[in-house]
């Protein structure tokens, strides 16, 4: 059996048949979360006797890292890990000024059909366990505890739909939560979503409050609904509405990102569209130029362009932030990387 991915009370009723103390099941949660431990003979303040008794029962599965690419700047690391079938996902550690931050993704493809991203290339081929989501942070931890930092934010915004994998993603975000693995508060964390309506409410109401981050990508529903497929099942009114009643429930601002396509979705007359849609809401805009896609023709605007966009929404008093590039040289965007591996057949 194998005991990564499970909670303290999880652990203990698995370790209760062979009578082993509380105070043990302590020590070895701490082994795996905050030391690293690959098996249980790893663990030297067990005596030695039940390492190995424990050792006939229950093994330490940790996914593994397939591939590694550093930005050149050193600011971004991506990470591909592969798990016990094969299947692979994406992580990536972004250095900022105010700390480490996390991005994860929750399922080995995706479903969506957005025509701007990498991951749903090759669909959806299953949900990522909690176990899978909460070993990406907790590998990105054990890396970053050698040089004496640690993980400071999580963002759900890896390769995925979160909402379709509601309860792995949530149990993974419980358990990064406790203090035995990373202790990490929820308002550290950030869930992306496409817009699926129900998941949005029922998130409101699990008293988990992470802060919630919208893939808005265009103002009108015929526009969105060509380039996220999404649009067509939840338009936009029930989606802003399902993220007023997120606002008010969690009194926490929701973000809407907006990927900047050139000749798509970038231009003046969208800015003002947008500034309309978003009139009044407890919200904010990220702005994210595209990060093209071999496989897409579709490119970001021109500076001017994106200055332009960002000029008109805050004329309106729409507060628009523009996100920071980062790992464009390694392929940073999700999917990419995991593209790349499949496509070579490997």
């Amino acid at each position: 059996m194998n005991i990564f991915g499970l909670t303290m009370d999880e652990l203990r009723a698995a370790l209760a048949p062979h009578n082993v103390p509380r105070f043990r099941a302590d020590q070895i949660a701490e082994w795996i979360y905050r030391r690293g431990a690959g098996s249980l003979h790893a663990m030297t303040n067990l005596p030695k006797a039940l390492r190995a008794q424990l050792s006939e029962t229950f093994t330490i599965e940790r996914p593994t890292v397939v591939n590694r690419l550093h930005s050149a700047d050193g600011a971004t690391i991506k990470l591909l890990y592969a798990f016990a079938d094969g299947q692979t996902a994406e992580t990536v550690l972004m250095r900022h000024s105010y700390g480490n931050s996390v991005c994860v993704s929750t399922q080995a493809g995706c479903r969506m059909g957005c025509s701007f991203c990498a991951s749903t290339l090759h669909g959806l081929v299953r949900n990522l366990t909690r176990a899978e989501i909460a070993a990406q942070a907790i590998g990105i931890a054990d890396f970053l505890r050698q040089e004496g930092a640690r993980v400071d934010t999580i963002v759900v915004m890896g390769s995925g739909e979160p909402l379709e994998n509601y309860d792995n993603v949530v149990g993974a975000l419980r358990l990064l939560h406790e203090d035995y693995v990373l202790g990490l508060g929820y308002r550290g964390v950030t869930l992306s979503t496409s817009g699926i309506v129900p998941g949005i409410e029922r998130l409101a109401a699990e008293g988990i409050p992470v802060s919630l981050s919208i893939s808005l990508h265009a103002p009108t529903d015929e526009l969105r609904s060509r380039i996220m497929p999404v649009n067509r099942i939840y338009p936009l009114a029930d989606v802003l509405r399902a993220a007023r009643r997120y606002a008010a429930a969690t009194k926490r601002r929701v973000t809407y990102e907006y990927i900047l396509i050139r000749g798509v979705n970038d231009g003046v007359r969208e800015a003002e569209q947008l500034a309309e849609l978003l009139r009044g809401q407890l919200a904010s805009v990220n702005l994210i130029p595209i990060n093209p896609v071999a496989e897409r023709d579709l490119h970001r605007p021109s500076n001017n362009a994106i200055r332009r966009f960002r000029r008109v929404l805050e004329e309106h008093r729409i507060t628009a932030t523009l996100r920071r590039e980062m790992g464009t040289d390694i392929q940073a965007a999700c999917g990419q990387l995991r593209n790349r591996l499949l496509e070579a057949g490997l």
